[in-house]
């Protein structure tokens, strides 16, 4: 009796500590990124990693310590061809593997920047990814399509081999996940797969910010009213966070090269919802381009430093809404590469048949690179081919970053 009475207290005593609710964000908004750029030496460089990981645990701190809920910590560093010089791609992995156990033992996300940066064709590609992806957990990369210089039709078909390879390399197709084929992206974006460094070591933010849309949004008498409220509390809201950069930066002595002012939006943070707060329709419904296009208008005119994107984005695996509305046919392919003339970051988690041939893809991301070149603007393809799902099939994840959807059709 007496150890039955004992056992009891015990729990009465431990039953306040294990009810206490857990600190909550003082936000409406998340910071859904601190990314360091950095320089490596070589691709064993672990010594500079390790720096930036320290970096960047104190930033998180002091952003904490004001209350903001801070989702990752990332390294971007410089193309992978800058580090990796001469020698082969293949006898990096083994670097690779160490410094992605380096940033997984901190929680911390790398990414490599882009693999190829040149317009050539790479066979050997594709099968040096998919090793990379099933060896590591860590590792982003990304592979250039567009430049300053034009369209890169022959690394457009490399992304699309790689893309079919990566399908392949992880069940339900999700290694793509970490692989995007850019075009035009500019160094500095905080945001993964296709940000990459250049220049000092540096550090720039990202938010999830689709709550705020959704705020300024609700009870709008029009447009004009709806981009005045989102741009005097986006202003308001991200000037905030860019108050404690600045003070990082100057304590830190690394520079700050702004908030990627894309609302990114995750499952419980849904750009279509705040989309739809205005429009008042189902996303792709008419009036969404002309959505699209305002939004976009408040982030390229806000009183904030910007860098990356800072567009709209439109990541249809990952917001319940964008994928809701997929699957009920409101919108397709097509359509985002409209929506993408006016505003986002291109064709992001793209859901397509498992069978999509390479020759295919490579068609539509050259779409992707033409569009971002006539219009000057950075643009991505991260496409997401499902194995064994035709168009109109349901895809579903075992993945807390992505939504269940149904295959889209490529054309």
């Amino acid at each position: 009796m007496r150890k039955l009475i004992r056992a009891f207290t015990v729990i009465l005593l431990l039953a306040p500590m294990q009810s206490e609710p857990r600190a909550q964000s003082r936000y409406r908004f998340k910071i859904r990124t601190i990314t360091a750029g950095v320089n490596l030496r070589s691709t064993g460089d672990a010594a500079t990693l390790r720096s930036a990981i320290e970096f960047l645990e104190r930033a998180k701190k002091k952003f904490e310590a004001a209350g903001y809920e801070i989702q990752t910590l990332r390294i971007a560093t410089q193309p992978f061809s800058e580090y990796l010089g001469s020698r082969p791609r293949n006898s990096a992995i083994d670097d690779l593997k160490a410094l992605d156990r380096e940033v997984s033992a901190r929680n911390v996300i790398l990414n490599i920047g882009p693999v190829l940066t040149l317009d050539r064709y790479d066979p050997e590609l594709p099968e040096w990814a998919s090793r990379l992806v099933k060896e590591t957990a860590k590792i982003n990369f990304s592979l250039a399509v567009a430049s300053a210089q034009g369209a890169h039709p022959n690394a457009a078909r490399t992304a699309a081999e790689t893309i079919a390879a990566l399908a392949r390399a992880a069940p339900g197709g999700v290694a793509n996940f970490r692989f995007t084929a850019s075009a035009n992206v500019p160094p500095g974006s905080p945001f993964f797969p296709a940000g990459y460094h250049a220049g000092p070591p540096d550090f720039g933010i990202g938010c999830e910010t689709p709550p705020l849309l959704k705020d300024a949004f609700t009870g709008a008498s029009g447009i004009d009213d709806a981009k005045t409220k989102l741009k005097a509390l986006l202003e308001n809201q991200l000037g905030a966070v860019e108050k404690i950069a600045v003070g990082i930066a100057r304590d830190e002595k690394r520079a700050y090269s702004g908030i990627d002012v894309s609302p990114a939006p995750l499952k419980g943070a849904s750009i279509g919802e705040a989309i739809e707060a205005l429009t008042h329709k189902p996303f792709g419904s008419a009036g969404t381009l002309e959505a699209c296009a305002a939004i976009t208008d408040v982030l390229h005119n806000l009183n904030v430093k910007r860098c990356g994107y800072s567009g709209l984005m439109l990541p249809v695996l990952e917001d319940p809404v964008l994928a809701q509305r997929a699957a009920e046919g409101r919108y397709g392919v097509r359509e985002l590469l409209l929506y993408s003339s006016v505003c986002g970051t291109g064709l992001d988690v793209v859901p397509l048949p498992g069978d999509v041939s390479a020759d295919e893809m490579a068609r539509l991301i050259r779409d992707v690179a033409a569009l971002s070149v006539k219009l000057h603007k950075p643009l991505s393809a991260r496409l997401f081919p499902i194995p064994g799902k035709k168009a109109g099939e349901r895809a579903e994840f075992h993945d807390p970053f992505l939504t269940d959807s149904v295959v889209m059709k490529l054309d």
